[in-house]
């Protein structure tokens, strides 16, 4: 059995990427970092790696709950440096009298400013505050050419990883049973909507599965599958299987409080 048949076939590229830094690490000792991956990719390249002796795995986004990370992989006996990770802290700095920073204005200015996603980790928004956390070289280019965001003046400055604003996330667990593993499907029984609305929001591009937006609403889902759908929040797909009297199919799900 191929080892793509385990993943779908769009990540093929991301699985080749991670099989050779495996093989740099593993045949040639070289130590390997990764840009920020979201969680569906850290889930990819835990599995690519398994059991491997010869590659310790190590993630880490800055805090303990962290969404978004970057992966080290280092040959054994390898030595890491006292900050392995190479992170950078910044604090928005604006003035709150005049306004509020969004999570989706943040991350429209620093992508607007030409930097890759991978290269951002995550936003932390908060009352009259707003953070976020980068690879280290782009540190000075930040607090350099970020100076606007939405409508705010701002400013950047580097801060301590024990300042940063961050709570543990909240799931909620529930159960239920679908006549299909469709994302339509799924979205009308997570969030209790009409099918044909769940419809509608796919083909409006405003559904997401593993942080890729889908608009197929025919789409399979998959257990271990994040959706998250503008408006309704995240939902996680515990697991998916046997069928009632009905030929329903059994469904455990979380949500994002």
């Amino acid at each position: 059995m191929s080892i793509y048949e385990h993943f779908r076939p769009e990540e093929r590229a991301l699985i080749d990427h991670f099989l050779d830094l495996i093989d740099q690490v593993s045949q040639r000792y070289i130590p390997r970092l990764t840009d920020f991956m979201d969680p569906r990719q850290q889930t990819i390249l835990r599995s690519l790696i398994g059991k491997n002796d010869a590659v310790h795995l190590s993630i880490f986004g800055g805090y303990e709950h962290a969404e978004r990370a970057r992966a080290l992989l280092l040959p054994p006996y390898f030595e890491p440096d006292s900050d392995p990770f190479d992170l950078a802290y910044l604090d928005v700095r604006y003035p709150a009298k005049f306004g509020s920073v969004t999570h989706p204005e943040l991350l429209g200015a620093l992508l607007g400013s030409g930097i890759s996603r991978n290269k951002i980790g995550d936003l932390l928004i908060g009352e009259e505050a707003a953070q976020f956390i980068c690879v280290k070289e782009l540190e000075p280019y930040f607090m350099l050419h970020l100076t606007s965001v939405g409508k705010l003046s701002v400013s950047c400055r580097p801060i301590l990883p024990k300042n940063l604003l961050h709570t543990a996330d909240g799931w909620t667990y529930s159960e239920g049973t679908v006549s299909s593993l469709r994302l339509d499907t799924l979205l009308s029984e997570i969030y209790h909507l009409p099918r044909v609305k769940a419809s509608e929001a796919i083909a409006r591009g405003l559904a997401k599965v593993n942080w890729e937006i889908v608009e197929k609403r025919n789409f399979d889902i998959r257990e271990g599958d994040v959706i998250s759908l503008r408006g309704h929040g995240r939902s996680k797909i515990i697991s998916c299987g046997g069928l009632t009297k009905k030929n329903k199919i059994r469904l455990q799900y979380g949500r994002l409080n």
